[in-house]
């Protein structure tokens, strides 16, 4: 027996040249969706007026029709409707999909480039109508409370309940399309975290599945390449966790003066071999700028996705430049932004003479995951880096752009309020073998964490003593047993690594302790975390980091 058709979540396809409107039947029929094809655009309208859940068009049925009714019915929809749209282009740009200029105009459009795998058309189909649902869901909803404001109105007593209760609705109202508009954000947020990561744990886990094979049938020749492959998925994964840290303003950041200048100019030869041959790189430095508060690393993370966005603003090249100023921030700009207080700031800025943005580019370019660029030539995460990086370090960054003419992004930081500490030598670097009997407690509630530490320290020498968690670390701290540096991760069940540290002090005066994290909401801001005789280092970390610092930690 053939399911009823459910008009509101039907597919309706217009793609009149070649197959793809039955190859895309088949393949939604075969995946359990309702599907019709039309056969030009008046006939998708007039199916489009009896119910549908997303449009499938090909670029090519939108050029030299009548795209008024379509625009038409597009602009009254109601407020709760935004019907998803995918349009399937052609790879390349605007020269080989000119309709995509459309996109805009028609709202709710995601890009499927053709040929197109089934997997990839099925989960665009699944995501369009899973956000089609909620839309329907919320009409539901708002049905429901016109219908309970009607009965309110005529049962209330008093026209000072009836204000009370309406009161009540409207926030109750707000409240609903503040979760709406939050489950949105978060369901693209957690699509684009489940699309890369996939990506990444199949290169990860198909290396070591092929290295198991080959170990299996005894090859050992060129396992090299399948562990480089490994590693550099597992990496990938690694900057993702590190970039949506950033994003959220969750990162450990090492926050100490900066001499930005010097930061930029070290960078130069790297900027240069990021840009093409036909785009103009020009430093415009201020040589009277003031010493800046941040985090280096993160510092040149931002920086070089800033020129990497700016040169592929300008395909046909250009000129960038980068350029440094003081800048003091009144009290005029900062009410505007709450994490901003009055002051001098050093600002860093980017700039193109590219194609520039549309407003509506703008005002999502730091959402994570938004990219308008090709699939598979961005992830959408550097600029929502760039953003959470500004905020947790007490700055902002701002767009400003105009089509036709190009972008500058401006990123501001506070001026570093002390004096700049002198620089100092570094001795060379100690042997990373134990010396004496040196003893490593390692507290951790990750077993595979733990036993990785453990065999590092143990293969070059260090004794080492193991605890699950605070409680069990606890009862050897108020021991004899001899401990030189205890490692510890930060979030730890129950009491966390950093109270740990504090009772192990007490027990021992002067304890070394070298945290680990993935990520502690506390530890943001490492110089309000650590004191004298602490480090950190974040997950994933190298053994070649971890062994260097416990080296220098027990030999300070």
């Amino acid at each position: 027996m053939t399911a009823p058709v459910v008009m509101s979540e039907r597919a309706i396809i217009l793609a009149p040249l070649g197959r793809d409107s039955q190859i895309a039947l088949m393949m939604l029929n075969e995946a359990g969706f309702c599907a019709v094809i039309t056969r030009d655009l008046p006939s998708l309208c007039d199916e489009l007026v009896q119910g549908a859940g997303l449009l499938l068009i090909s670029s090519e049925a939108l050029l030299g029709g009548d795209l008024g009714p379509l625009m038409a019915l597009i602009e009254q929809q109601p407020a709760w409707s935004d019907l998803p749209i995918v349009l399937l282009t052609y790879h390349g740009g605007p020269e080989q999909n000119p309709a995509s200029r459309f996109g805009p105009q028609l709202g709710n459009v995601t890009f499927l480039e053709r040929p197109f795998h089934p997997v990839t058309l099925i989960s665009l189909v699944t995501t369009a109508l899973r956000g089609r649902r909620r839309q329907y869901e919320a009409r539901d909803r708002l049905i429901d409370l016109s219908q309970s404001e009607l009965r309110l109105q005529t049962t209330l007593e008093t026209l000072e309940q009836q204000v009370e209760e309406r009161t009540a609705q409207l926030r109750h109202n707000e409240e609903v399309l503040r979760q709406s508009q939050k489950m949105e954000a978060v369901g693209q947020l957690t699509g684009g975290i489940a699309h890369d990561f996939n990506n990444m744990l199949t290169g990860i886990i198909g290396s070591l599945e092929l290295l198991r094979r080959r170990l299996a049938r005894g090859r050992t020749e060129d396992l090299d390449s399948l562990i480089d492959l490994g590693v550099t998925s597992a990496n990938r994964a690694a900057g993702l966790t590190h970039r949506l840290l950033a994003f959220s303003r969750r990162q450990s950041l090492d926050s100490k003066p900066v001499e930005m200048n010097a930061l930029v100019v070290s960078m130069g030869e790297l900027l240069q071999r990021s840009i093409d041959e036909t785009i103009q790189l020009d430093m415009q430095l201020d040589q009277r700028l003031w010493v800046a508060e941040a985090d280096p690393n993160q510092l040149e993370s931002a920086l070089l996705n800033l020129v990497i966005n700016a040169r592929d603003a300008m395909p046909n090249g250009g000129k960038l430049v980068v350029k440094t100023s003081n800048e003091h921030l009144d009290a005029a700009f900062t009410d505007a932004h709450p994490n901003l207080e009055p002051g001098d700031y050093v600002m860093l800025s980017v700039t193109d003479n590219g194609c520039g943005m549309p407003q509506s580019t703008i005002s999502r370019a730091f959402d994570p995951f938004f990219t308008t660029k090709p699939i598979g030539q961005g992830t959408g995460l550097g600029l929502s880096m760039i953003y959470g990086f500004s905020k947790q370090s007490r700055g902002h960054v701002a767009i400003s752009s105009e089509v036709g003419v190009g972008t500058t992004v401006s990123l501001y930081l506070p001026r570093f309020g002390g004096d700049v500490p002198q620089y100092c030598p570094v001795d060379a670097p100690h042997a990373p073998f134990a010396q004496n009997g040196e003893t490593v407690l390692i507290v951790e509630d990750d077993p595979a964490v733990r036993v990785l530490v453990s065999t590092v320290l143990s293969d070059l020498g260090y004794a080492y003593v193991e605890a699950g968690d605070a409680d069990s670390a606890l009862p050897i701290l108020d021991s004899t047993q001899r401990i030189d540096l205890m490692i510890s991760d930060v979030g730890l069940p129950g009491m966390n690594g950093r109270q740990l540290a504090e009772i192990g002090r007490q027990f021992r005066p002067g304890l070394k302790v070298l945290f680990i994290t993935g990520y502690a909401e506390h530890a943001a801001v490492r110089g309000g975390f650590l004191d004298p005789g602490m480090q950190m280092i974040t997950k994933p970390f190298t053994f070649d980091l971890l062994t260097a610092k416990v080296r220098e930690m027990i030999h300070i």
